[in-house]
């Protein structure tokens, strides 16, 4: 019974990281994609939390949404796919492993993130035709990587760390209050 639990837990938090990612591609400037985004599935994470289930639910939802993002370009959608989806997958462990330190826990969606996809983004918005963003920074995507990288970093961890700390720990909070975490732990 155990397994069946934590099976459903995972199918459920993969469709909805998934669904919400891919509606933010419905909201003005595609807010869940690019240089600066505000991925508000990303609230999601906190479930991880509560459950390991999340690890893998939360992990496949960001493959199902990146491999689906009608915007992405083949093959280059690949580095979102798996990069992104490890991104995803460490932060959602980090959390699962911090679970007893809030404000820590909820760190590692946003430093994982900001680390892993901002090292492929440069490529990615390149190919998209959406390297202006970086010459509001003064950067070129045919310059060096390092200061795109490091751009990069701080524009997803600013974009990560929003949504979570804000969104996120609301969601957190509300589910504690509604007595809902004793549902979601396996």
């Amino acid at each position: 019974m155990k397994k069946t639990r934590f099976v459903a837990q995972a199918g459920m938090i993969a469709a909805v990281y998934g669904a919400v990612t891919l509606a933010t591609l419905y909201l003005p400037f595609s807010l869940g994609y690019g240089l600066i985004q505000f991925r508000i599935s990303e609230a999601v994470t906190v479930l991880a939390v509560f459950t390991p289930a999340a690890i893998p639910g939360l992990t496949l939802g960001s493959v199902i949404a990146n491999a689906l993002n009608p915007q992405a370009t083949w093959p280059l959608a690949l580095f979102d796919v798996v990069f992104g989806s490890l991104g995803t997958a460490l932060g959602a462990w980090w959390m699962w492993r911090f679970r007893g330190r809030i404000a820590i826990a909820l760190a590692g969606p946003v430093v994982t993130n900001a680390m892993i996809v901002a090292a492929y983004l440069p490529t990615m918005l390149k190919a998209f035709g959406l390297q202006g963003l970086y010459n509001v920074f003064g950067l070129s995507v045919a310059g060096p990587w390092l200061p795109m990288y490091l751009v990069g970093m701080v524009a997803v961890a600013v974009g990560q760390a929003v949504v979570i700390y804000t969104l996120g720990w609301g969601l957190l909070a509300a589910l504690r209050r509604l007595g809902l975490e004793d549902m979601l732990k396996n």
